[in-house]
């Protein structure tokens, strides 16, 4: 993972050696939902679609400008903790985690498997904020507030790091951002992207180390503006747009 991280602290956009990437659209900022869909390519090619999209869910107040390796510098609303919004940029994806003993079928990628020691820090007072840790679940520390990666939800059963104000953590940005599997249909986040589990374990077993996945989320119309600068998936490739909510 330290390569993609120091490779990527110097892009523009998507990194010339990310070969998938997972494109989601929101609307407008506002929106608690969108469409997501992967994508693929050779070495200096085009991307390609993976798959149809499918429905995802973003943060209950919609998106704000996220820290990724691009984004941060936008003008405009920008992720906090607890805000309820899904940060908007290009992210590198980091380890999945998950309740199994590995991976599902035909995966290959960094994997953890959590108990009930593994938590993720969103105290921003603490030296571990966004951070993965492991404590001792008998004894925790004091005045300190965590995510149990391990509580018997569901939801977590498979987590999907996304790297979002993770080089380094900046106190207050925002923490503990995920895919993972959604509540219900119309069960926003407080900033993680969901969907349904079949498509989310489709995603994990696709990931593949060697081809530096990332993760770009956008509103339609910075979508429209960015596309070609940041190096993504032209909109006649994608799925991704709601016919009735063309930019103007």
């Amino acid at each position: 993972m330290a390569a993609i991280m120091l490779s990527s602290a110097r892009a523009d956009g998507v990194p010339k050696d990310c070969s998938q990437l997972i494109m989601a659209i929101a609307p407008d900022w506002n929106s608690m939902r969108g469409k997501m869909q992967l994508f693929e390519r050779s070495s200096g090619g085009p991307w390609t679609t993976v798959a149809s999209p499918v429905p995802v869910l973003f943060g209950k107040n919609g998106l704000a400008w996220g820290s990724g390796i691009v984004g941060q510098s936008e003008e405009g609303l920008h992720k906090k903790e607890r805000d309820g919004r899904a940060p908007a940029g290009i992210f590198a994806i980091g380890k999945v985690f998950g309740y199994d003993a590995k991976l599902p079928p035909g995966g290959d990628y960094p994997y953890h498997q959590v108990t009930e020691a593994d938590v993720w820090s969103d105290d921003s007072r603490s030296p571990n904020y966004n951070r993965h840790i492991v404590i001792d679940p008998k004894n925790p520390p004091d005045n300190y507030t965590h995510e149990k990666m391990r509580s018997g939800d569901f939801a977590y059963h498979w987590l999907v790091e996304i790297r979002h104000n993770s080089d380094p953590p900046v106190p207050g940005a925002g923490s503990a951002i995920f895919f993972h599997i959604r509540r219900g249909v119309n069960r926003a986040t407080t900033g993680c992207t969901t969907m349904a589990e079949p498509e989310l374990v489709k995603m994990i077993a696709w990931f593949r180390s060697s081809r530096h996945p990332y993760y770009a989320l956008l509103p339609a119309a910075e979508y429209e503006k960015k596309w070609r600068t940041w190096d993504l998936p032209a909109p006649e490739k994608t799925e991704l747009r709601d016919k009735n909510s063309a930019t103007r």
